[in-house]
Parts: structure tokens; C-alpha cells; sequence
């Protein structure tokens, strides 16, 4: 491979990463609304990039279940089923329980300090009714947690479960027109305290499938 090969080659890639990385934390986040549609040319042009870029990340999004690839080509965020939903809720619950469980041991002031102020930003974004802002925090605290476990591939099967239902999670946020932060954090935080850990599960599995499951019923 000769040095400009490389060069670009390198920068396709860069390119790529880009707009992946760009894209999979909108969709984490809800930015982009369930059965939304995404064009290669659409993404090119916001990213100023070819297509090459755009193709690669989708196909990588695609691959993660964060995009839906139909059988005419269309590429648009998922829209879930009930069971679909009732099944990632339960991976949910499943995985970050036990995160929490490993990370308790390794849980320090400094991380319950930072959990609490984590909160505070989660009860502001209720109050102004920013979805993309709530969905975003909460994820926060939720990774601040669990970090602590470190459990690297356990996590990022997590944060695969969490961008398979971004999309959902905007939807759900709008039906429940939620105007107090999540009880269960603060549940959470206090298990976190005391070195609760049947307190810590429970709180854990509370948090991450009830909204869920309100959606799915």
C-alpha cells in the first residue's frame, strides 16, 4: 500500500467513524423519532462526506439493531414491537442489575456524589420537558454506576440494549408526560449508601423496566 493509499484510506475511516459515532448517540438519545427514515445521500450531505462513509455506517448501525434496513433498501430507525420491547426490557434488567451488583463493592462517596448531581440535571430536564436532555442524563447515571463494575463487555452489550431502544424510549417519555425525575434513582443512591444489595437489584430492575412495560401494555 503506497503512503497515499494509506492517507486515504485512513481518512475514509476517520470519515466513517465519524458519522457512526455521531449518529449512534443521537439514536441513543432519541433524537431521532421511531420509523424515521435516513438517506445515505441525506447523511453525506450533513456530514460532508461520500457515500462510502455514510454506507459503512449505517451498515455498522444496521448490524447493531440502532437502524432498520427493509427489503426495498429503506434505512429507518426501528419501530418495536410490544413483545420486541418487553424482551429488550428484560435484557435490561438482566444486565444492569447485575452491573449494579458489581459495582457496589467499588462504590465510593465520590461516585454517589456524582450520581446525586447526575439527578439534579435528570429533575431539571423533567421540568423543561426536554426528552432528548432526560433520556441522555438518565443514560448518564445509569453508565456512571456501572463503570464501576468493570464489566467492559458486559456494559457494552448494555449500551447495545439502550441504542436498540432510543427511538422507543422519545416515544415513551412522550406518553408518559413524566413531571417528577425517577423515584428509583434516588432508591438507587440510597442502596448505594447503606451497601444494600438486594435493595440495589431491586431499585435497578425497578428503574429500567417499569416505563417499558407501561409502553408495551
Amino acid at each position: 500500500m503506497t503512503l497515499s493509499t494509506r492517507s486515504t484510506s485512513d481518512g475514509l475511516s476517520s470519515a466513517h467513524d465519524r458519522v457512526y459515532r455521531a449518529l449512534r448517540t443521537r439514536i441513543m438519545h432519541g433524537e431521532i423519532a421511531p420509523g424515521e427514515a435516513l438517506t445515505l445521500r441525506g447523511i453525506g450531505r450533513e456530514f460532508d462526506v461520500s457515500m462510502t462513509p455514510a454506507r459503512e455506517s449505517v451498515r455498522r448501525l444496521v448490524a447493531e439493531g440502532a437502524l432498520f434496513l427493509s427489503s426495498s433498501g429503506r434505512v429507518s430507525t426501528p419501530e418495536l414491537s410490544n413483545e420486541r420491547i418487553e424482551e429488550l426490557a428484560a435484557l435490561r434488567s438482566l444486565l444492569e442489575v447485575e452491573l449494579s451488583s458489581r459495582a457496589l463493592p467499588r462504590a465510593h462517596m465520590a461516585l454517589i456524589d456524582r450520581l446525586q448531581a447526575i439527578n439534579v440535571t435528570v429533575a431539571e430536564m423533567v421540568s423543561k420537558r426536554d426528552a432528548v436532555g432526560y433520556i441522555r442524563a438518565n443514560l448518564e447515571f445509569h453508565r456512571t454506576l456501572y463503570l464501576r463494575a468493570q464489566a467492559p463487555a458486559m456494559l457494552a452489550m448494555a449500551e447495545t440494549v439502550w441504542l436498540q431502544l432510543g427511538p422507543t424510549m422519545r416515544a415513551l417519555y412522550g406518553r408518559l408526560r413524566r413531571t417528577e425525575p425517577p423515584h428509583n434513582h434516588k432508591l438507587v443512591i440510597a442502596a448505594l449508601k447503606a451497601g444494600d444489595e438486594p435493595g440495589l437489584r431491586l431499585a435497578v430492575r425497578s428503574d429500567v423496566t417499569q416505563g417499558l412495560r407501561l409502553l408495551a401494555g
